[in-house]
């Protein structure tokens, strides 16, 4: 499984809403174009860019960008963060 979850901070709470991006926690191994067909079948949603890095605690976090700022908030309405 290449995405493990969403991840929500503040800081990720105010990417979505000022630029439409979401936040995931991802496996290490993935590549950024892994996380973005994943992404795009699993909410059929386009991604037009991925943006990675490790974090303090060693977890590998996706920044997601899709073609509609408001399918962040539409994706995360439908896990039931928001």
């Amino acid at each position: 499984m290449i995405i493990k979850y969403p991840y929500v901070s503040e800081k990720a709470s105010r990417d979505l809403e000022f630029d439409g991006k979401l936040q995931f926690i991802v496996d290490r191994k993935s590549s950024k174009e892994l996380v973005a067909k994943e992404i795009e079948r699993m909410f059929d949603k386009k991604v037009v860019s991925v943006k990675t890095l490790m974090t303090m605690k060693g977890h590998k976090k996706a920044i997601v960008s899709f073609a509609d700022e408001k399918d962040g908030e539409e994706i995360l309405s439908r896990l039931g963060v928001l």
